[in-house]
């Protein structure tokens, strides 16, 4: 089977709807992620960063893996929502800064929407997830809460495979770590949860690591996506993308506001 591009994508086209009520403190600590990720959602579309995308296609060996081939391009990147009430369309914007250089005809994996990954916790998607009860587990020395996730099958999913023109949904398994005391995502990994082989995909693992973002004149620190990674398999193949978010910068009020991260 020859291919020439494979696309995983977030399907972020949202109908928004009240969280329901939650009793227990793990399902307190579910509303609370909910609602962050929600106002996640609203502060991340009213910034704009650097966007590096780094695709890689590997050499898969027995004891070791190598590069075949790597392309790395740069991005003025936003995300843009559209819409109001129980209707908002969530559109990625990149502008080339810098593209690969010296571009050969080798097949490589696109990735979208993984700067929105948090959005299994959002909502409207987390009545398509089972949720397991917090554990605690260390993370840079601070104790989070690690909240592993399954995905309902049949149930919308934020995550599609594009290849060769049709969509397949991605039944996606996974674990996110939460400080409790913000319930603020701080890391997010999620793997493919069933066998995809009639389509050729063998293996998936996305990965997002969020850091602290402090704007000027806010005295709070923004948690916005880092870095993130996603791998993919087929029987023969292996690709990994890296997209890493820089330079946050304020743009709805003013695109001189500078930022740093810890």
């Amino acid at each position: 089977m020859k291919i020439r591009s494979i696309t995983i994508a977030l399907v972020v086209t949202l109908a928004f709807r009240s969280a329901l009520c939650l009793a227990t403190s793990s399902d307190d600590l579910l509303a609370r992620t909910g609602k962050q990720v929600a106002d996640f959602l609203a502060q991340f579309s009213q910034v704009k960063c650097t966007e590096e995308v780094t695709q890689t296609k590997l050499v898969k060996k027995l004891t070791k893996e190598s590069i075949e081939y790597r392309e790395q391009q740069t991005f003025d990147y936003l995300v843009l929502a559209q819409g109001s009430g129980d209707d908002m369309v969530i559109q990625e914007s990149r502008l080339e800064q810098r593209a690969s250089e010296h571009k050969k005809n080798v097949p490589l994996l696109v990735t979208n929407g993984f700067a929105t990954l948090s959005l299994i916790f959002h909502p409207y998607y987390q009545t398509a997830f089972n949720f397991t009860p917090p554990e605690n587990e260390m993370i840079n020395g601070k104790i989070m809460a690690r909240i592993r996730f399954q995905h309902i099958k049949g149930e919308r999913t934020p995550t599609v495979l594009l290849l060769r023109g049709r969509e397949y949904p991605l039944e996606l398994s996974g674990s996110a770590w939460i400080d409790p005391a913000t319930a603020t995502i701080v890391r997010l990994r999620a793997e493919l949860n069933e066998d995809m082989t009639d389509v050729g995909l063998h293996g998936f693992v996305s990965e997002v690591d969020y850091a602290p973002v402090h704007f000027r004149g806010n005295s709070g620190a923004n948690w916005l996506p880092s870095v993130a990674t996603i791998e993919l398999d087929t029987a023969k193949q292996r690709w990994r993308n890296v997209h890493r978010f820089t330079s946050y910068q304020l743009f709805s009020v003013s695109t001189d506001e500078s930022v740093k991260t810890q």
